[in-house]
């Protein structure tokens, strides 16, 4: 039987929701292990004079818990 632990990050790109969601896992990947379902929660944007600069995507990443 396993434990899993469920955090939320939001990844951003000036190029697409999809890089956004990537570059969150690719973080997370480098700080947690067994990393093992990735969920997108929301995507949005964020603008600057009406002109979209910027990709989010809030993704939920669940990873095996291993405590004491």
């Amino acid at each position: 039987m396993s434990v899993y632990k469920i955090i939320e990050l939001v990844g951003t790109s000036e190029t697409s929701w999809e890089d956004a969601a990537k570059q969150a896992v690719q973080r997370a990947n480098a700080s947690l292990r067994d990393l093992r379902v990735a969920e997108i929660v929301k995507l949005d944007m964020r603008l600057e004079n009406g002109e979209v600069v910027e990709y989010r995507a809030r993704v939920a990443l669940s990873f095996k818990f291993e405590g004491d």
